[in-house]
């Protein structure tokens, strides 16, 4: 694909990109022009968004941000999209709720407060619709046509609709044997859907083919080409979390790893937050969140090495069953640099975690959120989070895209004649 580097037309219209000011190699450090590229010409390390942030003035920035709209685009200031974004049709994802999980918090002895961010209320009910709202903002500077993706499912259903708001063709690949749900959420869209006989990994090897070929040509796959900008939606979950606490930042945060961009990006807007005076620079905990079947992060760090080996998976947690993780080596250093952790449970734990935090706080989640919460549970039991520090967790998708999951242990109490004799003899009376 062609690279394009793109400037502002005329002094007084919007920086096309904001605050950001070029791409940076995360390994070398070499600097790149802001263009649909993820990969470092010197070094072949991965490149993300670095910025000229603003400074000088917190409780100005504060302000700016409180009188913005309710979703990510309040922190336009922050992210690398033009000041005129609302203007321009897209799905508005973010500022979903911080929930105060008291019930959840009694049940697993945590004194220090357990909040549950859950972004199962964004508009394809999953964190992916704020990553695809930065990319497709890119995508639109770029003059790209398609938006495209490899996907396990919820980013599939977030570029399908987030491209037919805003008038671009989609064309998505998945594996071929997603969880129904995921499958029809990403076909309904209207855009192309395309299975790939294979894992996770098959398919974004696929769209990496894909995107060096004339085929490809105007293309955006926003976990590709466009990764550097997808990446920055993360950050607004920290964001957002520290808003949300009155501007402060949390003792522990407990995050689910696929890639592991969410907890690198999480991690790098608690810093910029920090930096820019937003929140008062204390210590924090990240956690790491994988399944048994797909924990290749975990094995690491439990071991005590640097490099993630690759591994099949083999879980209910498809939306986290990415076997060759990007970002793995990052996560191994923020959980060690931070005093943090990354562990994992198994199916069982899962499908136990996601009727607990419906149980004990009604937020029914995705397999990925049965993660986290078992994670947590997990951790607390063992030790390595302190309950009375204060903690939140992430639910970053919707349980009703994973019925398959807990359906088979999941029913009527009883199932009775229609009479008061029945219902009585069934036990269902109470005292």
């Amino acid at each position: 694909m062609a690279v394009q580097t793109i400037v502002a037309a005329e002094t007084n219209s919007p920086a096309p990109f904001g605050p950001a000011v070029a791409l940076s190699c995360r390994e070398c450090g070499e600097r790149f022009p802001l263009s649909p590229v993820f990969a470092c010409e010197a070094c072949f390390g991965p490149l993300e968004v670095a910025y000229d942030l603003p400074s000088g003035d917190p409780e100005g920035l504060k302000k700016q941000i409180a009188a913005g709209p309710d979703n990510i685009w309040r922190y336009a200031p922050l992210l690398p999209v033009p000041a005129d974004v609302t203007t321009k049709p897209n799905l508005n994802p973010g500022f979903t709720k911080l929930v105060k999980a008291d019930n959840l918090a009694r049940e697993l002895g945590i004194t220090g407060g357990l909040h549950i961010k859950d972004d199962s209320g964004n508009p394809t009910h999953s964190f992916k619709d704020r990553v695809v709202a930065i990319a497709l903002e890119a995508a639109r500077t770029f003059g790209l046509t398609t938006l495209s993706c490899s996907s396990t499912g919820n980013l599939a259903g977030a570029v399908g609709a987030a491209a037919a708001r805003a008038g671009f063709r989609s064309c998505v690949f998945i594996p071929h044997d997603l969880e129904a749900g995921k499958v029809v959420m990403a076909a309904v869209y209207g855009g192309e859907l395309v299975g790939i006989e294979g894992n996770y990994d098959d398919v974004n090897r696929f769209c990496s083919e894909l995107i060096g070929d004339p085929i490809g040509e105007g293309w955006g796959f926003v976990n590709v080409n466009l990764r550097p900008y997808y990446g920055e939606g993360s950050k607004t979950l920290a964001y957002e979390i520290c808003e949300q606490l009155g501007w402060r930042l949390p003792d522990n945060l407990v995050i689910p790893i696929a890639s592991g961009s969410q907890l690198t990006k999480i991690d790098k807007g608690l810093q910029e937050l920090i930096k820019l005076g937003l929140v008062e620079d204390k210590p924090y905990k990240i956690y790491g969140a994988q399944a048994e079947g797909c924990s290749p992060v975990s094995a690491a760090f439990k071991a005590g090495h640097d490099v993630v080996r690759p591994v099949k998976p083999d879980t209910i947690a498809k939306s986290l069953a990415i076997g060759n993780p990007a970002d793995g080596p990052y996560v191994l250093d923020i959980a060690r640099r931070t005093g943090g952790a990354v562990e994992d449970v198994n199916d069982e734990q899962i499908v136990d975690a996601i009727k607990l935090l419906a149980r004990t706080e009604g937020i029914f989640a995705e397999t990925a959120g049965g993660v986290t919460v078992g994670v947590l549970r997990k951790l607390i039991e063992s030790g390595q989070l302190d309950p009375a520090a204060e903690t939140v967790v992430l639910n970053t998708g919707d349980g009703l895209k994973t019925l398959d999951a807990v359906a088979p242990t999941t029913g009527p109490t009883a199932t009775i004649r229609p009479t008061l004799d029945a219902f009585r003899a069934a036990g269902l009376a109470g005292s």
